[in-house]
C-alpha cells in the first residue's frame, strides 16, 4: 500500500534564527526540505499551513472575478475597463506569489529568501495596480486632470519601485537587525499605501463635511479598517506575543494578517466596481484614462524594474553564509 511519509515537524530551537518567528514554539518544517516535502507540507499541519491556504484560496476567486469581467460586456475592448483588468490581476498575482513564498520558503536559506523577494514585489505591484483603479475611477471630481491627477501614477510606479527595493533590502538585516528589518519592511509596504489612498481620503472629508449618500464610500470605509487592521497584526505579532506556543498552528498574526488582507482588498475590489459603475458618465467625458498601452507600460516598466532588483539582491545572497542547521538528534 503506497504511503506518504510527512516532514517531521521541528520545535523553534531546531531551527536557524532565520526561520524563527515570534511567539511561534512549534510546528516548524524542517530546513533545507525538498521540493516534494514543501507540497507534502501544505497537507500537514505546520504553522504554515494556513498561511498558504488563507491566500491560495482567495487567489482563485480573484481570478474567476478576472475571468469574468474579460468575458463580460466590454471586458477588453473598453477602454474604460483596463485600469479595473490590471488592478484585478495584480489582485490575483499577490495572494498566489505569497501562497508561493510560504509552501517553498523551507528549501534552503537562499530559496527562501527568493520567494519572499516574489512576494514582495507581487504586493509592490498590487499598490500599482489600485493606483491605476483609483486614478480612474475614485479620484474627486474636482481633482480630475489636475497636477496631482497627471503625477499621480509616475509617482505611483516610482513608489512600487522604492517599495520592491525597501522590502527586498529588509531581509539583510532581519537575522542581526530584526526591529529595523520589520519597520522597513512595514515602511515598505504603508507608505505607497497612504500615497494611494491620498484621493480616497479626501474623499472621506467631502463625504464628512457634506452628509454624503455615495453607496461606494462605505464599503471604502470597509476596505480602509481592514487594510489599517491588516497593518497594525502585522506589526504587533498579536496575539502570539502575549501568548507564546498557544497559537503556533491556528490564530497565529500572520493568519489573521492574510484574511484581513483578502478581505479588505475584496471591499476594495467592490468599492471601484461600485465608483467604477456610479461615476463612469460623470468622469469618463474629462478624465485622463489610461490607455490599454499606458496601463500596461506602467506595469510593465515596474515588473521589469522589480525583476531587477530581485536578480540583484539574489546575486547578492551569494555574500551571505549559510546559517548553521540547528536540528537536533531525537533520541530514540
Amino acid at each position: 500500500m503506497l504511503s506518504l511519509k510527512l516532514p517531521r515537524l521541528l520545535s523553534i530551537n531546531q531551527v536557524p534564527k532565520g526561520y524563527q518567528e515570534q511567539g511561534i514554539l512549534f510546528g516548524y518544517r524542517p530546513p533545507r526540505s525538498s521540493a516534494a516535502d514543501c507540497l507534502l507540507s501544505v497537507f500537514q499541519m505546520t504553522n504554515e499551513t494556513l498561511n498558504i491556504w488563507t491566500h491560495f484560496v482567495p487567489a482563485w476567486y480573484f481570478v474567476w472575478t478576472l475571468v469574468g469581467r474579460l468575458r463580460g460586456p466590454g471586458g477588453r475592448e473598453d477602454p474604460h475597463s483596463w485600469p479595473l483588468l490590471a488592478y484585478l490581476l495584480t489582485c490575483c498575482i499577490y495572494p498566489l506569489a505569497s501562497s508561493c513564498a510560504h509552501t517553498f520558503s523551507t528549501m534552503s536559506t537562499r530559496t527562501r529568501h527568493i520567494c519572499y523577494f516574489f512576494d514582495y514585489a507581487a504586493l509592490s505591484m498590487y499598490s500599482l495596480g489600485s493606483a491605476l483603479a483609483y486614478s480612474a475611477y475614485i479620484f474627486p471630481a474636482e481633482w480630475v486632470n489636475s497636477t496631482f491627477h497627471h503625477c499621480y501614477i509616475p509617482i505611483a510606479v516610482f513608489n512600487t519601485v522604492v517599495s520592491t527595493s525597501l522590502s527586498c533590502y529588509s531581509r539583510f538585516l532581519e537575522v542581526e537587525w530584526p526591529r529595523f528589518s520589520k519597520a522597513s519592511r512595514t515602511l515598505a509596504f504603508v507608505y505607497p499605501y497612504l500615497f494611494d489612498s491620498i484621493p480616497l481620503f479626501y474623499r472621506f472629508y467631502l463625504c464628512a463635511a457634506e452628509s454624503c449618500t455615495e453607496a461606494a464610500i462605505l464599503v471604502h470605509y470597509k476596505h480602509t479598517i481592514f487594510a489599517f487592521l491588516t497593518c497594525f497584526i502585522f506589526a504587533s505579532h498579536l496575539p502570539e506575543r502575549l501568548a507564546p506556543g498557544h497559537f503556533d498552528y491556528i490564530g497565529h498574526s500572520h493568519q489573521v494578517f492574510h484574511v484581513c488582507g483578502i478581505i479588505g482588498t475584496h471591499f476594495q475590489m467592490e468599492a471601484i466596481m461600485m465608483d467604477m459603475a456610479e461615476r463612469h458618465n460623470q468622469l469618463l467625458p474629462t478624465s485622463l484614462l489610461p490607455s490599454s498601452l499606458q496601463t500596461l507600460g506602467s506595469m510593465g516598466i515596474c515588473m521589469a524594474v522589480s525583476l531587477a532588483v530581485i536578480g540583484l539582491c539574489s546575486m547578492s545572497l551569494s555574500f551571505m553564509p549559510e546559517p548553521l542547521h540547528r536540528e537536533k538528534p531525537h533520541g530514540h
